[in-house]
């Protein structure tokens, strides 16, 4: 959700153009008559339907606004100088991975300028994107963008990786702006080497590695100097007996990850059969692990069922001879870690793949 915020009357025009193109819900200083929104409704820079307006009088607080846009806003964008929107958000920027894009643009319309989390929140491709809808100037000033080199962070965000430590990546940014080549080890061929990055075979210091493990094999790598960047590609299959505690689950799958050495932040979805599918302990897993838990029906498992080991207790129980195996076939992932079985628990880990 865009968010336009318009402290002073003299922007409206701006803000309901680029509401119009944006779909942006909108923020306006000043009393707007009915008759007033009536004619915006039906002129060239016309509200989208979906559009919430908020008609404040001399009550405008823009402290309050931006608090609450910083909230449930993925971008935001004031028509003001920078000087108000600095002094707007700072009492409310956390940090680069959860802070939403600012943008700014001038009463004039002559610069969008890109003011805060230009990368992962969006703001610099925000900016370009309203420096066409209003024919300005855009300004960006991240170094990388300046140089043309993508930063770590873009990397991540164009291929939906999770970056592991934003302090290692802002190393990893600084040695490219200081001319310094960066190498990629890339377990999966996804990332184009561009300018400032070299391939690697082998991880070396000073380098990315895009994987969904822990550790690299050579333990003798210093990786407080090593960027990784995780690639959530393992579905996890798991079967239980009836109301197995949250905690009991959640240890075993963490031992069996570190076991085999795979990031539980790789972990893409959580699947087992549909008699789980209010099984509290598997729900509450794939919550912490930030990923959907989906069932599937037993007359689907049974088209599968005969490639994987079979379980008459299961059979019995459920209806169908086994539940872990399975259930990662059906979501189109390889399995490379075959049954654990552990106090009535059994796990299955899969590759999804590319």
């Amino acid at each position: 959700m865009i968010s336009i915020i318009c402290p002073s009357p003299k922007g409206s025009d701006i803000a309901f153009k680029l509401q119009k193109s944006l779909n942006a819900n909108l923020y306006i200083k000043g009393k707007i008559e009915d008759k007033e929104y009536d004619k915006i409704k039906d002129s060239e820079v016309s509200l989208s339907t979906n559009c919430t307006i908020y008609r404040f009088y001399e009550d405008f607080k823009l402290k309050d606004i931006t608090e609450e846009t910083f909230k449930i806003s993925d971008s935001i964008i004031f028509i003001s100088s920078t000087g108000i929107a600095v002094r707007a958000v700072s009492s409310f920027i956390v940090s680069k991975d959860v802070d939403p894009g600012v943008v700014v643009v001038d009463l004039s319309s002559k610069y969008a300028i890109s003011l805060l989390s230009g990368h992962l929140g969006g703001s610099n491709e925000l900016t370009l994107e309203v420096s066409r809808i209003l024919n300005c100037h855009p300004v960006i000033t991240t170094a990388t963008d300046t140089m043309n080199i993508k930063a770590p962070d873009i990397i991540a965000k164009n291929h939906n990786l999770i970056i592991d430590d934003l302090k290692k990546a802002k190393c990893i940014a600084a040695l490219l702006v200081d001319g310094k080549e960066v190498g990629i080890k890339d377990e999966y061929g996804i990332i184009d080497i561009t300018k400032g990055y070299r391939k690697l075979s082998e991880l070396e210091e000073n380098s990315i590695w895009i994987t969904n493990k822990i550790n690299y094999e050579d333990t003798g790598l210093d990786f407080n100097k090593v960027l990784k960047l995780i690639k959530r590609d393992i579905v996890l299959g798991i079967g239980c007996r009836r109301n197995t505690p949250y905690e009991k689950i959640k240890e075993f799958v963490l031992d069996s990850l570190r076991k085999y050495n795979y990031d539980f932040r790789a972990v893409n979805k959580i699947v087992s059969v549909d008699l789980k599918q209010d099984e509290d302990g598997i729900i509450k897993l794939a919550e912490n692990f930030e990923c959907p838990f989906i069932t599937y029906k037993r007359e689907e498992i049974k088209l599968v069922e005969d490639k994987y080991e079979k379980s008459e207790f299961v059979f019995k129980t459920l209806g169908v001879y086994s539940v872990c195996e399975p259930c990662v076939d059906l979501s189109g992932a390889e399995i490379v870690i075959s049954k654990i079985k552990h106090e009535g628990m059994t796990l299955a880990i899969g590759i999804l793949k590319s």
